[in-house]
């Protein structure tokens, strides 16, 4: 695996963009999912164990099973296998009652939001409970009416998803003590099998191929951007995040890359 690994990355290091400069981030053997925010870099493997990144090395967060982690203002969240929902507390995940979640996310602006299994319905958890959560209790989740693939959310840059259709929605705010959105509209140019928007407001989709796309042309004027500018991979991409500069990859295959431009 690690002479793959080497020559796959040796190929992408030959066809490198003159924009991006990929290499290989710190080793993580068959990576699945990964999430930047705040400085802080999380991720899970293909057999659902999570991980923190600390310095160049990553940290078994604990055995608890998780197939999907995410960090930001709202701290550390993640869904199990049977989408149950977690909170990272002093390292240890602590398991919720309540609604179930395939997906979370926590880098909006004090809320979590997610998608529960089945119906796709997408959900939001108000930044005072989300905030307060020590593992007791029942958490109450506020439906926001959209069904989506994935979805996630920014303090800078209201909240982005992919519905069931895989199109790219966009809504400028989101209250985070009512969960009240600003109205949800669809943006053009590309479908996407996930996006995440980061603390920064930058935005990166992964589509059907596994192609990786920036939306480009976000300001105050047009908080949605203006077009899709294609970020050239050697490789084909499930899971992408951005955060500090710093956009990281995972490979279809299971490599990881970090990235910079």
């Amino acid at each position: 695996m690690k002479a793959l690994a080497g020559f796959l990355l040796v190929l992408c290091y030959l066809a490198a963009s003159h924009a991006w400069n990929c290499r290989e981030a710190p080793r993580l053997s068959n990576a699945a999912q990964i999430d930047a925010g705040l400085g802080k870099v999380v991720a899970v493997n293909r057999y659902n164990q999570p991980f923190i990144l600390i310095g160049t090395r990553w940290y078994r967060l604990s055995t608890t099973s998780l197939k999907h982690v995410s960090v930001g203002p709202a701290g550390m969240w993640g869904t199990s296998t049977s989408n149950r929902v977690y909170k990272l507390i002093a390292g240890n995940p602590q398991i919720s009652s309540g609604l179930s979640m395939q997906q979370v996310d926590a880098g909006g602006d004090g809320q979590v939001v997610g998608v529960a299994p089945g119906n796709l319905v997408t959900y939001c958890l108000r930044d005072r409970i989300a905030l307060a959560y020590k593992g007791v209790g029942s958490l109450s989740w506020s439906s926001l009416g959209r069904r989506m693939r994935y979805y996630s959310c920014s303090p800078n840059n209201g909240c982005w998803g992919v519905d069931t259709s895989f199109r790219v929605l966009y809504t400028q705010r989101i209250i985070p003590s009512s969960c009240g959105t600003s109205g949800w509209s669809f943006v053009s140019g590309q479908s996407m099998t996930m996006i995440e928007v980061s603390t920064d407001g930058s935005v990166f989709g992964v589509n059907r191929r596994g192609q990786v796309y920036q939306r480009i042309g976000i300001s105050s004027r047009r908080p949605a951007g203006t077009a899709w500018r294609y970020v050239p991979m050697c490789m084909s991409v499930r899971h992408v995040s951005y955060d500090l500069g710093r956009l990281w990859v995972v490979t279809t295959s299971g490599l990881l890359m970090q990235c910079t431009h």
